[in-house]
């Protein structure tokens, strides 16, 4: 092949086929996403019967499979290449397997309490590790399908909608379908509705497979990884984010844990409104995400950054003070305030990895990618184990017993768990962004320094790996 006919290969533009078919797969990575962060601790304390705090343990657990299977799956792709390519031929293979996953979560065994925990840990930890063959895989794909960087960033924006409406429309409508196809029995009403969730899971999947290809050939870093750690660690940009990740995905991941509990006995709603109450707050994430691309265009991007997450600490308090049991309308108003801010630094975060890894390879002279985002992946799986682990338990320190009526304590205790304690760590987020230098008009002056002529999207600081992450 000519090398004028290479470089046709690698700038390809992508079409609206099989950008959508791209946006298909994070649709099919975020049914599990929105099931285990949205549902599984409810499910598995009011629905299988498991302790508060034993779930917390398990979710903690599974991060540290995480530490070693997402580190693993990375060196597959890298060792190996099959006729379909690098990364595609893991949506072909693990759809079934991975929606298979999805289904068992959601089976609830009629055995004893110890046996209960046997299935429980088996069937997490096996679509924790299913997730991992399809996710990591996906994260990296954006890079083999087009060089072009206008078309990965639209390809991208195509991503991040298409995830949101995925977790909406899994949150809104299983508790409704639970309740419809349960006839009372709500174990089997979950275990249906997410039954054809999982089908439409590896639906995606395969449409994923079948609409799109791979053009670019990935280059494998061939430093050690121990060279690739060290040159991270020297990264004072990366650290700043990685410490973002860890703080802004323990109030994420402790807000969306019990948000559910929130409605249902805070606010004394049904399992269909407190769907609808958790959905509005994802509609509100996606209508953030087009605010923050306006604002960003106008203003600073790294001062939005910080001074949204400190804002979410203030709303979160006015909720905590403002809103009685009950009041679900004035909870609905202020939740959806609260989801709109939060989600507002989401874009410029994801856009931000990129960026300090230029940075890295700008101050230390080596470029250090793949390990650059590998570890925020990471960051953000370790924040998501933690707050599950803190949420389980202060549930138990506040006396929850599952589908039972709770004490003031316990609501208590479970509105500070969707306000307050969560503010906190966005607060820190916040903080923690003062000590990040990137603006865009640094970014700029580096690529300058560089002597690079591509400065990649100027005006907004964002890079051609924009959004390569997938963002809670």
């Amino acid at each position: 092949m000519t090398t004028t006919a290479t470089t046709e290969k690698q700038t390809h533009k992508l079409s609206v086929l099989e950008k959508v078919g791209f946006g298909a797969g994070d649709m099919s990575v975020n049914v599990m996403i929105a099931a285990m962060f949205f549902f599984m601790q409810y499910f598995y304390t009011d629905i299988f019967g498991l302790k508060p705090a034993h779930v917390g343990i398990l979710f903690l657990a599974a991060r540290f499979v995480d530490a070693f299977s997402d580190p693993l799956m990375g060196l597959i792709t890298d060792k190996f290449k099959s006729r379909y390519g690098r990364f595609r031929q893991y949506f072909l293979f693990l759809s079934v397997p991975y929606g298979f996953a999805i289904f068992l979560l959601f089976t609830t065994p009629d055995v004893s309490y110890n046996m209960k925990l046997v299935w429980a840990y088996s069937t997490y930890l096996f679509a924790t590790l299913m997730f991992t063959g399809v996710a990591i895989p996906y994260i990296s794909y954006i890079g083999v399908l087009t060089a072009d960087p206008k078309e990965r960033l639209s390809a991208n924006g195509y991503r991040m909608f298409f995830a949101k409406i995925a977790n909406w429309v899994i949150i809104s409508s299983i508790p409704a379908l639970a309740s419809m196809w349960g006839n009372g029995d709500p174990a089997k009403g979950y275990q249906l509705a997410m039954a054809l969730m999982s089908f439409v899971g590896v639906l995606l999947l395969l449409f994923c497979f079948f609409s799109t290809r791979e053009r670019v050939e990935h280059v494998v870093d061939k430093k050690p990884l121990s060279e690739q750690f060290k040159l991270l660690l020297k990264n004072d940009q990366w650290l700043v984010l990685a410490a973002c990740c860890v703080f802004g995905t323990l109030g994420y991941a402790m807000r969306g844990g019990v948000a559910l509990y929130y409605a249902i006995y805070f606010l004394g709603a049904s399992e269909i409104v407190a769907g609808q109450f958790v959905g509005a707050g994802i509609v509100a994430s996606i209508a953030s995400m087009v605010a923050s691309t306006w604002i960003t265009k106008r203003y600073c991007k790294v001062q939005l950054f910080r001074w949204s997450q400190l804002l979410v600490m203030l709303i979160s308090v006015a909720i905590f003070v403002l809103v009685s049991p009950g009041d679900i309308w004035l909870a609905f108003v202020l939740y959806i305030l609260l989801c709109f801010v939060v989600d507002l630094h989401a874009p410029v975060f994801w856009s931000a990895i990129a960026e300090v890894v230029d940075y890295g390879e700008f101050k230390n002279g080596k470029r250090v990618s793949g390990l650059a985002f590998g570890g925020i992946s990471f960051c953000q799986k370790a924040g998501m184990g933690i707050a599950g682990f803190i949420t389980g338990l202060l549930l138990t320190y506040y006396g929850y017993e599952a589908g039972q009526a709770q004490s003031e304590f316990t609501v208590t205790g479970i509105a500070l768990m969707l306000t307050v304690f969560p503010g906190v760590f966005h607060a820190l987020m916040g903080l923690v962004m003062f000590k990040y230098k990137i603006t865009n008009d640094f970014y700029i002056d580096m690529q300058a320094q560089q002597g690079k002529t591509d400065i990649r999207s100027s005006k907004s600081g964002l890079s051609e790996e924009y959004l390569n992450e997938q963002p809670l």
